[in-house]
């Protein structure tokens, strides 16, 4: 829940927040693909991504012990 993330260390909010993202717009992505709406899948694949780029700032800021 978003109560525990706050409590964790940023790394590991910024990971697991950023899963979360990129399984939900993994999900609008393949939806949209399924019922050809174009927008859902964009909005999907830009979720997805942006998950990706949020769990990449957790293993950096890993790295630095934040």
């Amino acid at each position: 829940s978003e109560a525990r993330i706050k409590y964790m260390n940023s790394s590991t909010a910024d990971k697991i927040k950023g899963g979360i993202h990129e399984a939900k717009g993994k999900i609008k992505e393949e939806a949209g693909k399924a019922i050809g709406n174009p927008d859902l899948r964009d909005r999907g694949t830009a979720e997805k991504v942006a998950g990706k780029v949020q769990n990449k700032v957790g293993d950096v800021k890993k790295v630095f012990g934040k």
